[in-house]
């Protein structure tokens, strides 16, 4: 059973979740401008965020305050 994280505020997100919402709010384009990554620049998609992040740390530390920092 997986502890209990009162303080994580990404949580029962999934990186999918995540990038969803913040193509909703923000677009690729501007997305682009703060983390630069090529998924975000040439032929953005879902799909091939998600391969990328899954493989690339830093990158899913980037988006993930991204996120925090436009939701919070």
């Amino acid at each position: 059973m997986e502890a209990p994280q009162p303080n994580n505020p990404l949580h029962g997100k999934t990186l999918e979740t995540i990038l969803n919402e913040l193509v909703t709010k923000l677009g690729w384009e501007y997305m682009n401008e703060r983390v630069r990554i090529n998924c975000f620049y040439e032929n953005p998609s879902i799909s091939s965020s998600l391969k990328f992040l899954r493989k690339t740390p830093w990158a899913r530390k980037k988006v993930e305050d991204l996120y925090l920092d436009s939701f919070s």
